[in-house]
């Protein structure tokens, strides 16, 4: 593996969330990672169909939180934008041609 490839991916960093609002208060961090981890992550989430997003600065912040903690209030509107981002991607996918 070339220098910069090995660079690209021991920076390279991600986080799941996952939320169930009839048993969850707020979303949740449920994978995270840097590096090869992270894309692992990112190559399981391809491969089951979800969607990802590219945010940096928001997967640097909440890289911070603990497996299976909540998202803090004080990020409800950033993760927000995200599940929305989602649910529209869900909603073109699933709607007939």
């Amino acid at each position: 593996m070339e220098g910069a490839d090995k660079k690209r991916i021991k920076q390279k960093q991600s986080v799941a969330l996952r939320y169930r609002p009839e048993k969850e208060r707020a979303p949740r961090v449920v994978a995270k990672g840097k590096g090869h981890l992270a894309e692992k992550i990112i190559e399981i989430a391809k491969k089951h169909g979800v969607p990802i997003k590219y945010e940096p600065d928001l997967v640097q912040i909440l890289s911070k939180l603990d497996l299976e903690q909540e998202v803090p209030p004080s990020l409800y509107r950033a993760v927000a934008e995200i599940f929305a981002f989602v649910y529209k991607l869900n909603h073109n996918y699933r709607r007939p041609t």
